[in-house]
């Protein structure tokens, strides 16, 4: 066997046709086009996969994000298409294939690790722990909004430029580009709706769908309050269905005003699993953000086997990453032995805002 390690440029088809037999066998679209900014020759460096002679194993592939927040700029490796072969599975091809995207994410000093799975159990093996808060709403019923002004439309010839203003209001998010949106655009299963006012300016954005993923779903949103509420409205009438909205807890405004609709249902979740790869720069960013916020004392650390979490000489200690991990980004674990002047103050800075779009999801 060969790997793990980054495909060569003509094996590319190859790791596609492997990619779509094992994880779209009833699409009638690649792969590529669901993930087109991961799956791409401009990316082929930090895809992984084990060979055997001319047949391609197993497979992963890591993509790197700049997540911004209003305090803290991480960098964040998302990992997806975990997958192999259904004949040679229970070998440890997969488990050998993410540690070597944990490596390459060290190396390109990304802070954690992030993917999304419902193998709990395997990927806590890896130190991978459920964390970050991901809220959804479902509109189970019609609903009144005030839409005089507007105009809705259901199309994805829209400007990229377009779009890429209201994303970059958005103070939590991955850096994009307006080249990173027109790709989004374009993948197959996209459902974007659209408003726009009297003078023929895009107002909000609302984003449906991407491939076989995420059917139901509004992953990706923007916009005022107001405006994605007359949005939503419109939408829920023309698809006379219900569906879900996803937001990140960060969206305080929004999610109030949704929770308040009647008839809505309001359910917390976790963003994914998330992994500590570059300990000591991540909690030099959070240490840096406190101060900021006139916190010049918070201890977050890691000596020998013992990770130190508290402000001053009010200090404890896990020995599991996982629960630092939970601690960092929420929800936090049992902490019973801080003071509680202690925990107002950690409250301040912790759980930090960590949120991934839609679209950025692999």
């Amino acid at each position: 066997m060969d790997g793990p390690r980054a495909p060569k440029e003509n094996e590319l088809p190859k790791v596609l046709e492997f990619l779509n037999t094992n994880l779209r066998p009833n699409s009638n679209w690649s792969i590529a086009s669901e993930y087109p900014t991961a799956l791409s020759p401009s990316n082929i460096g930090n895809i992984r996969i084990i060979t055997e002679g001319n047949t391609v194993l197993s497979h992963a592939v890591l993509k790197p994000l700049i997540i911004k927040t209003p305090a803290i700029v991480f960098k964040v490796g998302a990992i997806g298409s975990v997958v192999t072969d259904t004949q040679r599975r229970g070998q440890g091809l997969s488990q050998q294939i993410l540690k070597e995207c944990l490596a390459e994410a060290e190396r390109q000093e990304c802070d954690v690790a992030l993917l999304w799975t419902n193998l709990y159990d395997f990927y806590r093996k890896l130190n991978f722990e459920l964390a970050a808060f991901e809220e959804s709403i479902v509109l189970d019923k019609e609903f009144n909004a005030n839409s005089s002004s507007l105009k809705f439309m259901q199309d994805t010839h829209v400007s990229a430029e377009a779009i890429h203003r209201l994303y970059n209001q958005h103070t939590v998010g991955s850096v994009r580009n307006v080249a990173d949106v027109r790709k989004f655009l374009s993948i197959p299963n996209t459902l974007l709706y659209t408003a726009w006012d009297a003078q023929g300016q895009l107002t909000a954005y609302a984003v449906e769908g991407k491939g076989a993923d995420l059917n139901g779903y509004i992953h990706e949103w923007g916009g005022s309050v107001s405006n994605l509420l007359a949005l939503f409205s419109w939408i829920r009438k023309e698809k006379k269905t219900p569906f879900t909205i996803i937001l990140g807890q960060h969206s305080l405004n929004l999610i109030t005003a949704l929770k308040a609709i009647p008839g809505a249902t309001h359910n917390e979740g976790y963003l994914g699993m998330i992994k500590m790869t570059r300990e000591k720069q991540l909690f030099g960013k959070i240490k840096r953000a406190a101060r900021s916020l006139g916190i010049a004392d918070l201890v977050l650390e890691k000596i020998d086997e013992q990770y130190r979490l508290g402000v001053g000489t009010d200090v404890i200690e896990f020995t599991d990453e996982k629960d630092m991990v939970r601690a960092i980004f929420g929800p936090l674990p049992e902490i019973p032995n801080l003071k509680p002047e202690t925990m107002k103050t950690l409250e301040k800075v912790l759980p930090v805002n960590l949120w991934i779009w839609g679209w950025d999801s692999i």
